[in-house]
């Protein structure tokens, strides 16, 4: 039998957002579940400005510029995965979760992000896919979702980035998450209907449901400086 809803919060930021502010909302919600794990789970939807980043390990071989001269901002961060690229019209979602409430399992975590973007597809009538060995969703060969995460004492950060209308051309500068023989791609290829505007809920109740959280808005106490 499933279980009622959990209580989450819903941040949403209506404009661009620097890579450095939401890195720090992140690393506040995470703060918060981690000195009370019993507290609400927490997510933020958010569109950044242009920006790379690099997850934790990753190679700077797959950049195609100075990593001392970026085009735009490049950040070093505590996620899983390769180089990828940040841009308005690419919806990132960043689930802060208690894991130990969702499974206690990074690889399960992965999946369900996945199932995240292959629920939304499928609402749009488009089958998306999982490739074997690799992190991400692709739509007739093209990644549309790149996904990293990372997490401590299993309270999550980072999570997944949907490209919906945006320009890709900052990719051409990197090996996109490693893969070079993997083109990216935007959903407005396929649906050119769509804006991130108007699939920012879909995204959030696609979320919601495979997740089992009742999202609502921040309380006072609970809101984010700046946000």
């Amino acid at each position: 039998m499933k279980h009622p809803a959990a209580d989450a919060i819903c941040f949403q930021s209506p404009g661009p957002v620097a890579y450095a502010t939401g890195w720090r909302w992140q690393r506040q919600l995470q703060e918060r579940l981690l000195t009370d794990p019993a507290g609400p789970d927490a997510v933020l939807l958010l569109e950044h400005e242009p920006c790379y980043t690099l997850g934790r390990g990753a190679s700077e071989a797959f950049l195609g510029f100075d990593p001392a001269a970026p085009p735009a901002p490049l950040f070093r961060i505590d996620r899983g995965g390769e180089v990828t690229h940040h841009v308005p019209g690419q919806l990132v979602l960043y689930p802060v979760l208690n894991l130990q409430r969702h499974g206690a399992d990074l690889h399960r975590y992965l999946r369900e992000l996945e199932g995240v973007v292959l629920d939304l597809l499928a609402e749009l009538d488009l089958e998306g896919e999982r490739l074997a060995g690799l992190t991400g969703v692709w739509l007739e060969g093209r990644k549309l979702a790149a996904i990293g995460v990372g997490a401590r004492r299993w309270i999550s950060q980072h999570g997944l980035a949907l490209n919906v209308d945006c320009d890709l051309a900052g990719f051409s500068a990197i090996v996109p998450c490693g893969i070079a023989d993997r083109p990216v791609g935007r959903l407005v290829d396929w649906r050119p209907e769509l804006t991130a505007a108007q699939l920012r809920p879909r995204l959030l109740a696609a979320f919601a449901r495979r997740f089992n959280l009742a999202l609502r808005p921040p309380r006072p106490p609970e809101i984010l400086q700046g946000l």
